[in-house]
């Protein structure tokens, strides 16, 4: 199957993959602290097992950033 993932086209070989998949078999570190985005929505993460990835499907792993105040910024 073919899918965009974060952008790029990626052929994968399973048939049947759901989200939690997914995130396992790309090595995802620390998939608790990512947001999914599928087919132009963001997942509630208790449905990341339940949501299939099928042919054509568009993900994007969303990585949030916790940071300070830009020094120069005020």
């Amino acid at each position: 199957m073919k899918i965009k993932l974060n952008g790029q086209t990626e052929e994968l070989n399973q048939v049947a993959l759901s989200v939690s998949d997914l995130l396992k078999l790309q090595n995802v570190e620390m998939p608790e602290m990512v947001s999914v985005e599928h087919n132009g929505e963001i997942l509630d993460r208790s449905s990341f097992d339940t949501t299939s990835i099928n042919d054509g499907d568009a993900v994007e792993f969303l990585y949030f950033m916790g940071g300070g105040e830009h020094p120069k910024i005020k």
